[in-house]
Parts: structure tokens; sequence; C-alpha cells
């Protein structure tokens, strides 16, 4: 199939004054109770500290049996290992080629699943929770009346309606929407639709909670989310808010909110392997503060005006330093993330609030689970250069192309689309939009360019902090891959899924 990725037009310049967003700078949800105390390893808004484990009636088991994480079937118990997997799949403006991508594999996915195998090599049974979500948290920059007027921001919610009661969300926004309603409409039956009975998919070797066909059926219905979602993407941030065991849909058993009054079953269970698939064309933009919205500290320079104005490029700006830039390549030796204060200063004093939320509240949340005996793992489909190489012992993870070939530089004339080159935008233009050059480059069967995305470095960074390194101490290989990361520029996500499962097998047979 033709891949391609359909940039929305950039906003007139001046469309988004900073006057829209003055009274807007709420900081982002605290995790927690709203009393302000936190569980483990939900950290507060600047990362610090956290409180001791969750209770039972806080961290409900649900449906479903099995030992949980871990090997399983070595001394030939019952096996039928529990997996709690979340999907946030970036629903902005240029999505809708990746959603559609992304459900047609979905079979795969849910074969690959019921494929897993115990220690002896049987089926495992696998017993499977499957959550969906955006990026969008809301962002006051996204407000106004150019966005459609009855769209909210899922903020981590489920979303577990089927694409084809959501259409209105394919079509995308400015002045000549794109329309894409084929997203949904080519994976998921318009006259019977398919969609579980609760806020999530669940199934086992012998039951589902899916009404109207198979899991498959009604994952390919509730995944697609659509394209009018906010360009600025809290991807991390949806992911913790999904993630928090106090809400509603993983404690209902203490939810007062009438909006879900009628889920019972939690989403996150005692004992389960925790996965996180993250799909994204662009940087995180997780805000802690939106005050940084209004400050020109993170903006990037118009190339037309040369005055700071509001783009993309800020969420790069706010959460990034690049070093060792090459003037003659316009390539930087190397890009890591960053807690950056209001001035755009690097190395905040305690207490100080970064400008974007750091990284330690997404290890600390995922180190909270790992202390309740949870394996943790991540795919990643973003932005870095297609995979060309995995290794040939399990969990197969990629060793060559993908991050391993992954370049941080300037915008280039030879990266622009034809479509773009046509309409006169330069490659300024492009810098001004993102603030660094594309990871990688779709190209369609017949060698044209089709699309770019922005390289990964918050979420990349907190994918490969789920890995395990080796002791080099030790006689032992410690060695465990918990991350895997693939290219949203692939027009096959099949390898993606089965980086996925392979990395679950590994998680229930370990080898080594």
């Amino acid at each position: 199939m033709n891949h391609r990725i359909t940039r929305l037009p950039r906003l007139p310049r001046g469309m988004l004054s900073l006057g829209m967003l003055v009274g807007c700078a709420e900081p982002t949800l605290v995790l927690g109770y709203e009393d302000g105390t936190t569980t483990v390893g939900i950290p507060s808004a600047d990362g610090s500290g956290t409180t001791g484990p969750l209770t039972a009636a806080e961290s409900s088991s649900g449906s479903g049996s099995g030992t949980g994480s871990g090997p399983c079937g070595l001394e030939g118990e019952l096996c039928s290992p529990k997996i709690d997997l979340l999907f946030v799949i970036d629903n902005s403006g240029t999505m809708g080629e990746e959603q559609l991508n992304l459900a047609r594999n979905f079979p795969l996915l849910i074969e690959q699943l019921q494929g897993l195998e115990d220690g002896n090599g049987n089926p495992a049974g696998a017993d499977v929770n499957i959550m969906v979500t955006t990026t969008d948290f809301g962002n006051p920059a996204c407000s106004g009346d150019w966005g459609h007027a009855d769209y909210e921001p899922a903020r981590g919610r489920p979303i577990a309606t089927p694409c084809t009661e959501r259409l209105a969300r394919f079509e995308g926004l400015g002045d000549s929407p794109l329309s894409i309603a084929e997203a949904c409409t080519d994976v998921c039956d318009l006259g019977g639709p398919a969609f579980p009975t609760d806020q999530f998919i669940h199934f086992t070797a012998t039951d589902d909670n899916v009404s109207g066909g198979t899991p498959a059926d009604a994952l390919a219905c509730i995944g697609p989310q659509g394209i009018d979602g906010c360009g600025f993407e809290a991807t991390l941030e949806s992911m913790a808010q999904a993630l928090d065991p106090t809400t509603c849909w993983n404690s209902p058993g203490t939810c007062t909110d009438p909006a879900f009054a009628d889920i019972d079953k939690p989403f996150l269970r005692d004992g389960a392997t925790l996965a996180v698939v993250i799909i994204t064309d662009e940087a995180d933009c997780s805000v802690q503060d939106f005050s940084i919205m209004q400050s020109q500290t993170f903006m990037q320079t118009h190339p037309d005006s040369m005055q700071p104005e509001l783009s993309s490029a800020l969420c790069w700006n706010a959460g990034v330093v690049c070093t060792g830039l090459d003037a003659a390549t316009g390539q930087y030796a190397g890009c890591l993330a960053a807690n950056k204060d209001s001035a755009g200063g690097v190395g905040l004093p305690p207490g100080q609030v970064s400008a974007l939320q750091p990284l330690s509240r997404y290890a600390q949340l995922f180190d909270g689970f790992k202390a309740q005996g949870k394996e943790v793992i991540m795919l990643g489909v973003l932005g870095v250069p297609e995979v060309t190489q995995r290794a040939e012992v399990p969990p197969y993870e990629p060793i060559a192309g993908g991050v391993h070939e992954l370049e941080y530089r300037v915008w280039r004339d030879e990266d622009l689309l034809p479509v773009e080159a046509m309409a006169g935008v330069s490659a300024e233009d492009k810098e001004f939009e993102f603030g660094i050059g594309p990871g990688c480059t779709a190209v369609s069967d017949d060698g044209a360019f089709t699309g770019q995305a922005i390289p990964p470095v918050r979420i990349r960074e907190v994918c490969e902090s789920l890995n395990t390194l080796d002791d080099p101490s030790t006689v032992l290989d410690e060695t465990r891959i918990r991350c895997c990361i693939e290219s949203i520029c692939d027009d096959d996500f099949s390898p993606a899924i089965r980086c996925l499962t392979d990395l679950l097998q590994d998680v229930f047979t370990p080898v080594g």
C-alpha cells in the first residue's frame, strides 16, 4: 500500500496570538488523590516522592486468573498469564494513515497474543485487557473557534466506542480540512460495529467481552481515534493519566464520577504484565505549566516575521537539548531530554517547576508498578528510520536501523515533500514548525517521499529506561530487553506488532 503522512496547513501567522492564551496558564493535573497524596509510583507534579503501596481496594485484580508476570508453565502449573495492554494513539491531524495501518494489523496482534506459549511450549492461554486512549491531554493553544466545538480531549480516559460513532473525529482542522473517514470505515463495519461491553477489551482462551464480533474486530473499531486532536501531543502525560491506579477505570470501587457509573471492572490488575504501545509522529509535549505556551523563550523564530511565534517547535525546544551542531552538515552530535526552567536554563533547583513534566515522573510511575511485582514493557512506533536487522535470539529486538541510525539535524531542502515544495514551503518553514529535522521519511511504493516524523527523544528515553543492562561484575547475563522502538514511517506495522509480542513472550519464557 502507498503510505502517506498528510500535514495540515500551518495556521496563518498571528491566528493563534499570545492574547488568546492569557488566563489559561493552568498546570496539568497531578496524578493521585484529590487531597494531594499519591500512590506508589505515582509522583507529584515536580517528580518528587511517593507514598506506600496500594491497598487491595485501590488495586483490585479484576476478572481473570493466572500467575501474572514472569515465567509460567515451567513446573507444570496453570499458566494463563495476565496482560494489561494500553494503546496511546496520536489523534492529531497527521495520523489518519497511521491509524489505518495499525488497525489493519490488529488481527495479527490478537493472533500473536493468543499464540503466546508457556515454558513447556504449550499455549499459555493469555488473559488480556486492552485499553485505548489518545495523546490529547488538552492545551489552551488547542482551544478556540478553529477547533471542533464538540471535541473534548481524552486526558487519558479510555475510548471504547466504535469509531463509526465518532466519524466527525476523522475530519481535520483548518480552512481546507482533510477528511479520512476510511481510517475507520475500511476496518470497522458501519452496519454492525464490534465493541467491548467494558471500557476495555477483555479476552481469554475461552471467552471475551465483545459484542458484535471478535476481539480483533472490536480493536479495529475502537482503535482509530480520528485526526482532530491537539497538535501539542501530551503523549507521556496521557499515558500516565491512563495508568493512574486511582482513576475510575482502574479503581471502580472508589469512583464517584457518574460518567463512569457503569464501570465495575478495573483495567489494571494485580499480577498482570503491563504493556504500553505509543504511536505518534511528533515530539512529546507533556506540559507541566501551560504558561510556557505564552513564553517566547521556547518559540521558534518565524522565517517571515523574524519574530518568535508559537508552533510545535515549542515542544522540542522546551524539553530537549542538542549539542555539537556541525555547521557544514546541519547535524547535531546528539540530543537528550532536559528539564528546563522558564528562562530555558537546564538544571532546576529543588522545588522549581520545569517547562515540561520531568521524565522522572514517568520513571517513578513504572518503578511503582515494578515494586508491586509487575513486568513493564513498551513498544514505541515513532519517528525513527525503519529497522533493518533484529537479534537472532528472543526477544528479537532491533539491532540495526531504527534508533541505531537516528540522526538529529536541521531541515534540508531535500526533505520537503513534493506537495510542500510546490506550495512554496521552505526548509526554514519546516524548522519553524518543528524545531528539528525529520527522524524518518515515509516512501511510497513508487519511491516518492510522502511524509516525515519527528525524532522521539523524551519517549525514547522513557522506553529505554525499562531495559535492564548486564552487570559486568557477575557471571550471569542480566540483560533484559523491555523496550522496542519501530518506525512510524514503515508502511507495514506487522514487524512492530511482532516486536511487542516477542517482548511479552520473553517475559513468560525468558532466555538465559
